[in-house]
């Protein structure tokens, strides 16, 4: 179980600072929780995860599913023993994969459109390579094939198994190019999701529910006070978001209305460094991204001066490190030029060290975030 105080509210908004307590240690809010899909948050060991400032991880349950199998999770004591993390681990339920497997695949969209598009997703339209039904999901899994079926109850004797300090709801991400009628069948569907995945558990696991309802007020409304009205330990906000971010946060507004104070909200899937003060602002206490370990393995790296794409050849020539200001172990230890090199020279090296720059530049972020909240700055 898991134990959340609100230390500190802001007066000049929604911002909160506060205290996550679980069986691994604790996690002050508000914070971001990286993305460590198949236990592993690619290129590094965990004792550099930790070094990062990295307090809490989310791995993800369809994949470890299917490998390496829940089962041998178990037998090696748990995730926390398997990858020698000793800190709080989240397990997410399979629901985005309902989404990113099928309409997210299908259109090649995101949680947010980055553009408008006049595609709709009706009431009754299927994805192309998953089927959902009223009990759960069909997959194919991406390694062989194989067909898969994922439901409440599975994903939750799934996660179960796989032993983190928190899991969530099994719930259907909605695409942001679905209509209204589908978005609520959507939201009928991971409401009766809730209420079989409560009934399932039978560990001491913290559950949060998840609340869904797209970009329409009255069914995020509805899913928020729904979702409050079962016995969840704290909240995740899923879905698509909308055409924008400023609709972004006017979703989330319209649902934190409905949720209570004494419990954490974790926005699932949302991190771009611009988003997180937004986020912060409007009331979210957990965000998980893969922001910061993805664009490393693209050779983007985050500054105070910006992004900057180190794998052009006119770092070759620069001098300085990463980031004058940052205090972590590769700006202090290395320059632009090597990185550079091995970026360009595809040496694995490279991913690591930008992966954990990025890491610890969102930590120590976020950090000076939760500074300017408890000093009534934010």
């Amino acid at each position: 179980m898991i134990e959340f105080r609100v230390l500190k509210k802001s007066k000049k908004s929604q911002a909160r600072a506060g205290l996550l307590k679980t069986e691994h240690g604790l996690v002050e809010t508000p914070s971001l929780v990286p993305v460590a899909t198949q236990a592993s948050l690619k290129t590094l060991d965990s004792q550099e995860i930790k070094e990062t400032k990295t307090q809490i991880l989310i791995s993800n349950t369809l994949y470890l599913h299917l490998k390496p199998g829940e089962e041998i999770v178990k037998r090696s004591g748990g995730l926390h023993s398997f990858m020698n993390w000793q800190k709080t681990i989240m397990t997410d339920s399979g629901g985005f994969q309902v989404f990113s497997w099928g309409f997210g695949k299908d259109f090649g969209v995101g949680k947010v459109l980055k553009e408008k598009e006049k595609k709709i997703i009706a009431s009754g339209q299927k994805p192309k390579n998953i089927k959902i039904t009223r009990d759960g999901v069909f997959f194919r899994s991406p390694f062989d094939g194989k067909e898969i079926f994922l439901g409440p109850k599975e994903s939750i004797r799934i996660q179960e198994k796989l032993g983190a300090d928190i899991i969530f709801a099994f719930d259907e991400c909605s695409p942001p190019l679905a209509n209204y009628q589908y978005t609520k069948n959507s939201l009928l569907k991971t409401h009766y999701w809730a209420k079989i995945c409560l009934k399932e558990k039978k560990s001491k696991q913290a559950i949060f529910g998840v609340i869904q309802g797209g970009k329409y007020k009255n069914l995020r409304k509805e899913s928020a006070a729904f979702i409050n009205s079962l016995p969840f330990d704290g909240f995740g906000i899923g879905g698509e978001f909308g055409d924008d971010k400023k609709k972004m946060i006017e979703i989330i507004k319209w649902t934190l209305e409905e949720l209570p104070e004494e419990k954490p909200r974790h926005l699932l899937g949302i991190g771009y460094l611009e988003d997180i003060p937004r986020i912060i602002k409007a009331g979210i206490d957990l965000f998980d991204c893969i922001v910061p370990s993805h664009y490393a393995r693209r050779g983007i790296v985050f500054t105070n001066q910006g992004k900057i794409d180190l794998e052009k050849s006119q770092f070759l020539r620069d001098k300085n490190p990463l980031d004058k200001k940052c205090d972590c172990f590769v700006c202090q230890e290395y320059k632009r030029n090597y990185l550079c090199h091995l970026l360009r020279a595809r040496e694995i090296t490279g991913l690591k060290l930008l992966t954990f720059h990025n890491l610890y530049f969102f930590n120590t972020f976020v950090e000076k975030i939760r500074e300017k909240i408890k000093n009534g700055k934010i």
